[in-house]
């Protein structure tokens, strides 16, 4: 079947189109996004009020907090992401399930005994728990036994301390399902009623690599990102993947079938705000993104972040416009970038281009819109509701 490029005028926002997707979200376009942590939870919550078929690609690489807990006891993937975008997504309606999203959504105290902390766990997967007692069957007993089996896999000296009940069921999932996330995820999805699709972008358990300027290589998100150590003292040149998080071993990864589907069909793919390198760059890293994005003729977009992201320390905002490309474009001649990349989102009061970094973008044909994204109330940070009418607008 031969792909017809289909060119219109776009008005943003478009009041009608974005009306029109409100009243039937089951129907809305499929805007795929390329994510990680918590930089996209108001913007998911706003957006299943108008598609119910987004998808986004998450990281899997987390090493740090309640993931780094889980990824050390059983060596899998990191999946405090995940749980947080599947939460973003869910139907908090009526019609939706909010017993089982209020025990997804739940975390163990900090401040109590190791006791206690066993104590309330058993109590949750015998079904005494008031949490769990208020799931109607059989999803109780579905819970209940992914749980059992998480606490009956569970290391004697595992830290519970703040965990999640769903980062726990997911583990409890992920190791009754042969070590396998897609299953799990697909069966907590339908518990929750996610309007959406979530995976992950692989399922292997890789360590994300950061490759600096002075020659040093960081491996491990965390110690990337600047939020659990010290911000990095020297620029970031290249990202890679690792299967030892203690001795740098590189390790290539592939893009599912599945995957690349859901990139190939999407209605507009989405670089969005979010730690740089962590969060969207990481994503790309496996064989096969790149590739995906270059055969889908729809609008691609880049919303730069704002505020003062660690990962980008010395790091222009043109120079973090030609790592996304290099990575998009992933070999391929410079000409092709206008295939990985032909828009880039911004709230020009917040996020200066200079008149160099335009002409070059001009000639690569890649459209700068300026738009107010940032409200009195969203300051310093991009307003979700008009960030949301403005890619359902580009659809």
């Amino acid at each position: 079947m031969d792909k017809i490029l289909i060119q219109r005028q776009a008005t943003l926002p478009d009041l009608l189109r974005i009306s029109r997707y409100r009243k039937s979200p089951e129907r809305g376009p499929r805007v795929l996004f390329f994510s990680g942590g918590s930089a996209l939870k108001h913007v998911s919550r706003t957006l299943k009020h108008y598609t119910h078929n987004s998808v986004h690609l998450v990281t899997a690489f987390d090493s740090g907090g309640s993931s780094a807990k889980l990824r050390d006891a059983f060596d899998m993937p990191a999946i405090g992401d995940l749980r947080s975008r599947l939460l973003a997504l869910a139907d908090e309606t009526v019609t939706g399930n909010p017993a089982i999203y209020a025990l997804f959504n739940y975390r163990l105290p900090e401040s109590v005994t190791d006791t206690d902390l066993i104590s309330q766990l058993d109590h949750i997967a015998d079904g005494t728990h008031p949490l769990i007692m208020s799931i109607q069957q059989p999803m109780r007993d579905l819970v209940r036994s992914l749980l059992t089996f998480f606490i009956d896999a569970m290391p004697e000296n595992f830290n519970l301390r703040g965990a999640s009940i769903g980062n726990l069921l997911i583990a409890g999932g992920y190791l009754t399902h042969h070590r396998q996330l897609e299953p799990v995820i697909f069966l907590l999805s339908k518990l929750i009623n996610t309007l959406g699709e979530v995976h992950a972008i692989t399922e292997e358990s890789l360590h994300l690599v950061a490759h600096l300027e002075d020659g040093q290589k960081i491996i491990g998100q965390h110690r990337i990102t600047g939020k659990e150590t010290a911000p990095l003292a020297s620029r970031i040149v290249d990202i890679s993947l690792s299967s030892d998080p203690d001795d740098y071993q590189k390790t290539p990864c592939q893009l599912s079938d599945t995957l690349t589907s859901f990139i190939q069909q999407a209605d507009l793919i989405c670089y969005p705000p979010g730690s740089f390198y962590s969060s969207i760059l990481a994503n790309l890293i496996p064989t096969g993104v790149a590739t995906a994005v270059q055969q889908n003729i729809c609008p691609k977009v880049y919303i730069p972040s704002l505020g003062e992201d660690p990962e980008l320390y010395g790091t222009t905002t043109r120079a973090a416009i030609q790592q996304l490309l290099k990575y998009l474009r992933n070999g391929q001649p410079e000409k092709w970038d206008n295939q990985c990349l032909n828009i880039i989102l911004l709230d020009g009061r917040y996020t200066e281009i200079d008149a160099e970094t335009r002409e070059t973008l001009r000639a690569k044909n890649i459209q700068l819109i300026d738009l107010p994204l940032v409200t009195p109330d969203s300051a310093p940070y991009y307003d979700p509701q008009k960030l949301v009418d403005a890619l359902l607008s580009l659809t």
